[in-house]
């Protein structure tokens, strides 16, 4: 009944249900090793994805080397603070590969730090300025918004202190936004990250910092995922000694880094992005509408082509050369999987994920991907934001898979905030326990209550979809409210339950640990340009009279406990579910969890099967402490005793369980 079988995936082949598709897993298992082969020439993947190495401007031992990647250009040259701005033939890069490759050599005192510069480049029957496609640094000018690259090379450049913290076993991610970090309605800053932020997730428990928005993107609204520059941060936060910072100083607080890669689209603008960056719409994208994403109104990579896997994969491995990031989150996944980018499309059999509409070539680039980050560095992590269910996606690329280490549990949270729109008196127990355990043996998940995602503009946070607007008057500790204490009762509830039985990770935004109000919406023209809603209110958590810090304190106590525990080293295992009682009890790694979602009753002598022995009380959601009733004595003992259940004699717990209050024990 108590299995300790270890969390590990199984392999893609074990799944009997997919045996009618063995011939298409073959055949994507042969187009990866073709691929690889094929661009590696028998060597390393890893040194195929060196790219950024050999295009953009770089220093060498002659000076300055400029290289771009534009078969249809006619002329190229480089324009810059350094000249004026002026076309000038010594700036004129010269064609030195037919397949496309222009090169400009430079002396040392030509090109300086800070200087900025564009590409003016000629096409047949046109021309235009750009932003190399390889630049790793590029500003906004304040007066007339428009974007150029930046030659960062600082006299004394940063330099690292801190080794990577080693990879843990048990995945607590912080997902978190720079720009809407501090509690001032402004644009926060790296620094102000650093100085500020990441002191609060080293004390929050988290072990893992999920970073989006990095990449260079124009407008700031987009929350990041229009990117125009791949290989720039995004310098409205800072520079990228400043991020180079940041992520030392995470290290050294114990703290990995990862960050959101956004390689299923990108941005439409043609001088930021790369659209028509040689006049043709399909250096990058597929062409006509295929190439373009009717929701996102973005443009699509066609992953067919060597050269835009070549700029891709040296896109993965440059985060991990340069800023020593831990890893990535893949965004948008979905899209790239198929060809009608899961948009109005039910996954709901097999059939769904082997057939024409699959992008095979995107299929083979995450796999591609994924061999070059682990190449790179072992204990990277990947993980895939996919909502069809696509099998595979976590399984090693040599069964076939595309090789993520996780994938996120997105039915979770759906499935939470379908149930907070019902009163909880009508929940399904036997659902619930469904949609927090369902997940395939062959690959490692990521469960959460929210993300960003919910709360963006036109949803709200869990805590304000439980509380309604009486989150603006009655969050006080010392105000009576009903709807408040339900909405506090389950949001610990949902948290822990989502936590503990969560595959392999677990993930939140920040702020919505301790119940941050309201929802995200980024300045625009439709809210005035207002910062309002683009802030984390810090404030609310740190005021002990608020119900806020009283979350804080169960998501930290709750952190503590499943990281002490290993939570993630073993499955599990369900010991009672009653839907008409609203309870499930469940064990996993020797911690015992039961949980009374009835809104109203509570049970005194509720008996348990467990195993025999003694058991302490080491977490209770209904503790005064978090902002509960106090209905259970602290830190007591229990005693297994033997009972009578039919036929057979059992050892069991007997408990008083209150409503909405989940209590963990612990076997000792």
């Amino acid at each position: 009944m108590f299995n300790r079988r270890k969390n590990e995936p199984q392999k893609l082949c074990s799944d009997y249900y997919l045996r009618p598709y063995a011939g298409w897993i073959e055949r994507r298992k042969k187009k990866f090793k073709a691929a690889a082969e094929r661009l590696s020439g028998g060597g390393r993947l890893k040194d195929f994805a060196s790219g950024h190495e050999y295009f953009g401007l770089h220093r060498d031992s002659g000076g300055w080397v400029l290289r771009e990647w534009a078969p249809n250009a006619e002329q190229i040259f480089l324009v810059g603070d350094f000249n004026g701005w002026r076309e000038l033939p010594e700036f004129k890069l010269r064609k030195i590969e037919e397949w496309g490759v222009w090169e400009l050599r430079l002396l040392s005192h030509e090109v300086n730090h800070g200087d900025h510069y564009l590409l003016k480049v000629y096409w047949p029957g046109g021309s235009g300025l750009r932003i190399p496609a390889y630049c790793r640094y590029t500003v906004q000018d304040d007066n007339t918004k428009l974007f150029s690259a930046m030659v960062w090379n600082p006299e004394k450049p940063y330099k690292f202190k801190h080794k990577s913290p080693s990879k843990s076993t048990n995945l607590f991610i912080y997902e978190s936004h720079i720009g809407m970090a501090q509690e001032e309605p402004k644009v926060g800053s790296f620094r102000e990250y650093t100085e500020k932020i990441l002191p609060r997730i080293a004390a929050a428990g988290y072990n893992t910092i999920e970073l989006m928005a990095i990449m260079n993107h124009p407008y700031y609204g987009s929350f990041g995922y229009h990117v125009a520059n791949f290989f720039s941060i995004a310098s409205r936060f800072g520079t990228p000694d400043e991020f180079k910072e940041l992520v030392d100083t995470a290290h050294g607080m114990g703290l990995r880094v990862i960050m959101d890669l956004v390689h299923s689209h990108a941005v439409r603008n043609e001088q930021e992005g790369l659209a028509r960056l040689d006049g043709t719409r399909t250096l990058y994208f597929h062409e006509g509408g295929r190439g373009e994403h009717p929701g996102w109104d973005s443009l699509l990579f066609d992953y067919g082509k060597d050269g835009v896997i070549h700029f891709l994969l040296s896109n993965c491995r440059f985060w991990l050369d340069e800023y020593r990031l831990d890893g990535f989150r893949f965004d948008g996944v979905t899209s790239m999987l198929y060809k009608h980018h899961g948009l109005g499309k039910a996954f709901t059999a097999y059939l769904d994920y082997f057939n024409d509409d699959v992008d095979e070539d995107a299929y083979t680039y995450l796999a591609l991907a994924n061999s070059v980050i682990h190449e790179v560095n072992k204990d990277a992590i990947t993980i895939a934001e996919d909502v069809s269910g696509m099998p595979g996606l976590g399984a090693p690329v040599q069964d076939g898979g595309c090789g993520f280490d996780f994938r996120l549990a997105m039915g979770v949270t759906d499935y939470w905030f379908k149930l907070f729109d019902i009163a909880d008196e009508n929940w399904d127990m036997g659902t619930l326990w469904h949609e927090l355990t369902n997940r395939r043996n062959d690959e490692r998940t990521v469960s959460y209550v929210e993300s960003h995602d919910q709360a963006i503009v036109g949803g709200q946070t869990a805590i304000f979809r439980l509380v309604g607007d009486a989150i603006y008057r009655q969050m006080s500790v010392f105000s009576n409210s009903i709807a408040v204490d339900r909405g506090v009762a389950l949001h610990k509830m949902a948290r822990l339950f989502t936590a503990a039985t969560a595959g392999n990770g677990y993930l939140n935004f920040m702020g919505n640990e301790f119940g941050h109000p309201e929802w995200i919406d980024f300045p625009r023209e439709g809210n005035g340009w207002s910062y309002h809603y683009a802030r984390r209110q810090w404030s609310l958590a740190d005021q002990e009279h608020l119900r806020y810090y009283q979350l804080q304190s169960f998501d930290r106590a709750m952190l503590k406990l499943l990281k002490e525990s290993d939570i993630y080293s073993a499955c599990p295992q369900l010991i009672a579910i009653d839907n008409n009682k609203k309870i499930i009890a469940f064990e996993r790694n020797n911690l015992w969890f039961f949980g009374n979602f009835h809104p109203v009753d509570s049970y005194v002598d509720i008996s348990f099967q467990t195993l025999a022995g003694e058991y302490e009380l080491v977490l209770d959601s209904d503790n005064g402490i978090f902002n509960g009733h106090n209905r259970v004595a602290p830190d007591q003992h229990y005693f297994t005793i033997e009972e009578q259940w039919g036929d057979e004699k059992v050892n069991a717990l007997r408990l008083y369980l209150p409503s909405r209050t989940v209590l963990v024990l612990r076997k000792i």
